[in-house]
């Protein structure tokens, strides 16, 4: 049984981790939840959720400004090349459908599968918003609060500085 919004928000009040939610209109990419950002402080994220041929599944929580270069990735993490996971790997992975897709999903994967890469960039904010593995609402909670949750999942996040990762890795080739 996945997880709901009701259930994570209960999760979040246990681990005495403050939190507000806003709800809205369902968003499916950044550029719809631009108006979103002007209300609510903080720094707002995309999510990737990825995989390698060998059954690696990764999920990138990063600020929506960022470019995150797939390509460049696989090295770093120690996996195959990547590509962007089908709905179904994660609905079962992490309980949540295409537009959902959130860092609190990690409360769904509990044997850990799903390897947890964060956006140092993202992390410069005391907030951070993402959905609550819903796309019609947004929560906002401390950086180190979402680091705090990540590992209260078994999920130890890994902090990956992308703007360097894509100067180092074009400047190599």
């Amino acid at each position: 049984m996945m997880t709901g919004r009701t259930q994570l928000l209960e999760r979040l009040d246990a681990l005495g981790i403050a939190h507000q939610t806003h709800d809205h209109a369902p968003i499916f990419t950044v550029a719809e939840g631009e108006g979103i950002k002007q209300s609510m402080p903080g720094g707002h994220t995309k999510n990737l959720f990825l995989r390698d041929k060998k059954g690696h599944l990764i999920l990138v929580s990063a600020l929506g400004e960022t470019a995150v270069p797939i390509n460049k990735l696989h090295p770093v993490l120690g996996c195959g090349r990547l590509s962007f996971g089908k709905p179904e790997l994660l609905f079962e992975a992490l309980g949540v459908r295409p537009g959902s897709v959130s860092a609190f999903a990690l409360i769904n994967d509990p044997a850990a599968r799903v390897q947890f890469v964060l956006d140092a960039a993202l992390m410069k904010h005391e907030l951070v918003n993402f959905h609550p593995l819903s796309n019609d609402a947004t929560t906002a909670v401390r950086s180190v609060d979402l680091i705090r949750f990540a590992r209260e999942t078994g999920h130890e996040p890994l902090i990956i500085d992308f703007a360097t990762l894509a100067a180092t890795r074009a400047a190599a080739q």
